[in-house]
């Protein structure tokens, strides 16, 4: 039944969007090409907030006619979203590397969001500029959607309505997660069951105790206000989450060269700076937590990290030999 209501939605979205797509190409000199950005976080915080930017800079250019729909207006599925965008929509749509990784089977893509790989932002100001970059660039291209980007947008950690002080804690647990292989696999070796719903049926989720918690980053949480079902944050970090910008290969193609290159341009400044934003919020936004009942532990990363590797050891993500050190190499770390 959800898939033939994502589908229904997707058919929808087509006939809704299509005079976007047929109206794209034209910018520099010409008409002003039409481009809707579509993401399912609240409009305050980072991600959305770096669409609103990214936006008006198109607009203020003279060359683009941009709106933005978030908090789900368009759908609260992101992979629905990116579905539409890889159809032909005029959409730029925020991912995260495990989602594509799994929607697009390009297991390396993983990588970049598995537990405890990447632990500090400032590496992707490197990212969009190194071959691994590129190559998964041209493996997306070919399914039908352009990879623009990667955005730091905050660690994830565990919102719970019973105490989390280690590992053990979360045995058992329904815990809504990603529903792909590092959400699968990150809940296989920390024991907990991975519920992976999308985010607008998470708070009545844990408001029924048909959920237990969640795993996201604070300024999703705070925003969804989260604090009102849940009462303790285990801070495990266990992602670095980004914000993967996609859009459609057929709408970035049909943009004259000197638009291609602008929207790009914009697009990648906007991400660094608000991926610095979101970066200077976080302790704002734990303080919030704390402030409407939320108790706040801080786990021994030491141990989920040890409950972690054993993804590692047995490659369960499928990675190529040798990936990691060569993303690092590529990264200057």
């Amino acid at each position: 039944m959800k898939k033939y209501k994502k589908l229904v939605f997707v058919f929808a979205a087509l006939g809704f969007l299509s005079a976007s797509v047929f109206a794209a190409g034209k910018g520099e000199g010409g008409s002003k090409i039409p481009v809707t950005f579509a993401g399912t976080e609240a409009a305050t915080t980072g991600q959305s907030r770096m669409m609103m930017a990214a936006a008006e800079k198109l607009n203020n250019s003279g060359r683009f006619s941009a709106t933005v729909q978030v908090a789900g207006a368009l759908s609260g599925d992101t992979d629905a979203l990116v579905t539409q965008a890889k159809l032909g929509v005029s959409l730029v749509v925020p991912s995260d590397p495990g989602r594509l990784a799994s929607q697009f089977n390009i297991p390396d893509l993983n990588i970049l969001m598995a537990p405890y790989i990447l632990t500090d932002p400032e590496l992707l100001k490197k990212l969009p500029d190194t071959p691994l970059f590129k190559e998964w660039q041209a493996a997306l291209e070919k399914q039908g959607i352009i990879y623009i980007t990667n955005m730091y947008n905050g660690f994830r950690s565990f919102y719970t309505t019973t105490p989390v002080n280690k590992v053990a804690d979360l045995s058992g647990l329904r815990i809504r997660g990603f529903g792909n292989a590092i959400g699968n696999n990150l809940a296989k070796y920390l024991g907990f069951a991975n519920i992976g719903i999308p985010w607008s049926e998470v708070f009545p989720g844990i408001q029924s105790k048909t959920l237990d918690g969640c795993e996201v980053q604070v300024a999703s949480a705070y925003g969804s206000r989260i604090y009102e079902v849940v009462k303790y944050l285990a801070l495990s970090k266990h992602y670095m989450l980004q914000s993967s910008f996609v859009c459609s290969s057929n709408f970035y193609n049909s943009m004259p060269a000197a638009d291609r290159e602008f929207f790009i341009k914009t697009m990648r400044e906007t991400a660094l700076e608000y991926g610095a934003i979101i970066a200077s919020e976080e302790a704002g936004y734990y303080e919030n937590m704390k402030k409407n009942g939320v108790l706040i532990t801080e786990v021994s990363l030491d141990e989920f990290q040890k409950a972690i590797n054993p993804l590692y050891v047995n490659n369960d993500l499928g990675f190529s030999a040798g990936l990691k050190e060569r993303l690092f190499k590529e990264l200057g770390k």
